[in-house]
C-alpha cells in the first residue's frame, strides 16, 4: 500500500512541476485583452509592450511579428513582442521592438523571462537573422554585444504646475516664458493632419527620412485616448505639434516637430512645458522625455530642462552577422545622404522617406 501511495505522490509532484513550467505561446486576437492586463500590472513592462503594436508594425510597415507570452496555470507571467525586418540595405534582424524605445522580456518571474528569452533566440536561429536585438532598460546579457549610445530622460513631476516651472533651470525657464509671452496656444487635435505637417517639416530639416502618415494614423486609431496629439498655434498659425503616449501614471512625448517659425517664438520649448503643465494636473506623475543619442542636440536640450540621463542597455546577439549594425545617423558614411535629403523637396521626401525608414527600426 505504501508503495502505491509513494508512486501516487511522485506522479502528483511531477504533475505540479510540469504545471509550473512556463508554456510559450503566440498571442492570438482573443489574447490581446489579457496580454494588456498583464502589461499594465507588470513593473518591467512599458507602453511599448502593449498588444496594439502588433497591428501597428504589421500594417504600417509590413513586417512579420511574433508576440510571445509565457503562461503558467492559465495565467500570463511574461510577454516578449518581436518583429522581423528583412532589408537589402540594412540587413535581416529580429528585435524587441523596432521603432520603440523600450522592449525585451517583461515578466513577473525569472522562469518566464528565461523561457521567453530562449524562445526568441531559437526563433532568431530558425529565421537565420543577422542579429537579435533587445531594447532593455536594465542589462540582461553580459555576454551579448551592446551599444553605449542611447540614454533616456525621466523625471517625477509635482502635481503643482508652478513647482514644476520653478524646477526648470533658469535659462530654459526663460525660453518657456518667452513662448508664453508670445501668446502661444495649445489645442488637442482629433487627427494627425497638423501634427504630420509640423513633424515632417522638422525631420526634413534634420535630413532624416519621415515616417508615413499612415503610421501615425494607426497609432492614434490603435491606442485611442492613450495616444494624444497636442498642437501649438499663434494667431491660428501652426507652430509645433507633439504626439504623446500615456501609460499608467506616465506621459511620453514621443514624436514631435516644429515649423520654421517655432524658433523665433520658442514654440518647442512652450510645447513641452504646456504638455507638462496639462498632464501633471490630470494626475500624471512621470514625464518621460524619451530616448536620445549621446552627443546630440536632442540630448543637450533635455538636459537643459534639468533631466538627468539614464543609460539604456541595447543588447545584440549575433546570429548570422559578424558585427553589430551601425545604422545611426551619426555614422560618417550617412552624412552625404543627410545633406542630400535636406535639399530634396519636402513633398518628394515625404513620398520616399517611408520606404526607407520602415527598414531602420
Amino acid at each position: 500500500m505504501s508503495a502505491i501511495i509513494e508512486a501516487s505522490q511522485e506522479r502528483a509532484r511531477a504533475l505540479n512541476a510540469s504545471a509550473s513550467i512556463p508554456q510559450i505561446k503566440l498571442m492570438q486576437p482573443q489574447d490581446a485583452a489579457r496580454w494588456d492586463e498583464f502589461v499594465l500590472r507588470c513593473p518591467q513592462a512599458s507602453f511599448f509592450h502593449r498588444a496594439g503594436w502588433q497591428r501597428v508594425i504589421e500594417q504600417a510597415f509590413g513586417h512579420k511579428t511574433y508576440f510571445y507570452y509565457a503562461e503558467v496555470d492559465g495565467r500570463i507571467e511574461g510577454v516578449l513582442p518581436l518583429a522581423e525586418i528583412k532589408s537589402r540595405l540594412f540587413g535581416h534582424s529580429l528585435g524587441s521592438l523596432p521603432f520603440c524605445v523600450y522592449g525585451g522580456p517583461a515578466a513577473s518571474s525569472e522562469a518566464a523571462a528565461d523561457a521567453l528569452d530562449r524562445q526568441a533566440q531559437q526563433l532568431a536561429a530558425t529565421l537565420k537573422v543577422g542579429h537579435l536585438e533587445y531594447h532593455n532598460v536594465s542589462p540582461r546579457h553580459a555576454d551579448w554585444h551592446a551599444k553605449d549610445l542611447y540614454v533616456t530622460f525621466r523625471k517625477e513631476m509635482d502635481p503643482d504646475p508652478e513647482k514644476n516651472m520653478n524646477a526648470i533651470p533658469r535659462k530654459q525657464r526663460a525660453m518657456v516664458r518667452k513662448g508664453i509671452k508670445a501668446n502661444l496656444q495649445s489645442e488637442i487635435d482629433p487627427d494627425v493632419e497638423r501634427f504630420f505637417t509640423a513633424y515632417s517639416t522638422s525631420v526634413h530639416r534634420l535630413g532624416t527620412p519621415v515616417f508615413s502618415k499612415k503610421y501615425f494614423r494607426l497609432l492614434k486609431e490603435t491606442f485611442g485616448d492613450d495616444c494624444e496629439l497636442m498642437t501649438i498655434t499663434r494667431d491660428g498659425q501652426l507652430i509645433s505639434s507633439v504626439m504623446s503616449f500615456y501609460f499608467r501614471d506616465e506621459v511620453l512625448p514621443y514624436y514631435g516637430g516644429g515649423m520654421p517659425e517655432a524658433r523665433e517664438c520658442a514654440g518647442n520649448d512652450f510645447m513641452y512645458w504646456e504638455l507638462m503643465r496639462r498632464t501633471c494636473t490630470r494626475g500624471c506623475r512621470i514625464f518621460d522625455f524619451g530616448r536620445s543619442k549621446k552627443g546630440t542636440g536632442s540630448h543637450d536640450f533635455k538636459k537643459n530642462w534639468g533631466f538627468e540621463p539614464t543609460q539604456l542597455h541595447y543588447e545584440y546577439k549575433l546570429v548570422a552577422s559578424t558585427e553589430v549594425p551601425d545604422t545611426n545617423p551619426l555614422n560618417p558614411k550617412y552624412q552625404l545622404m543627410i545633406r542630400t535629403w535636406q535639399k530634396m523637396p519636402l513633398a518628394l521626401a515625404n513620398m520616399i522617406g517611408p520606404h526607407i525608414v520602415k527598414n531602420l527600426g
